[in-house]
């Protein structure tokens, strides 16, 4: 059986298919950008660590760092206590 070829010859079939490709790349190309708030910026600010605390923090490293840091069960228990308390 032989078959002939209809329809016009010269066409690519799968001209679409490659346009969608085409488009995609180009879609691609854009690149995204991130704009920070001015209210964030703000609470980025407010994160700061004061060097009171700074200090703070860095004695109790030490602490744990040379084995003398000792955990006050009551006032831990008491914190649950009482964060658990206001949360209800």
């Amino acid at each position: 059986m032989k078959i002939n070829q209809t329809g016009s010859f010269g066409v690519n079939p799968y001209k679409k298919q490659m346009e969608k490709m085409d488009q995609v790349k180009q879609a691609s190309k854009k690149q995204d950008k991130v704009e920070i708030s001015s209210a964030a910026k703000e609470m980025q600010q407010a994160n700061q660590i004061s060097a009171e605390r700074q200090q703070k923090i860095d004695a109790l490293k030490q602490q744990i760092q040379n084995g003398t840091y000792q955990v006050d069960a009551k006032a831990t228990a008491k914190g649950i206590i009482d964060f658990y308390s206001k949360n209800k």
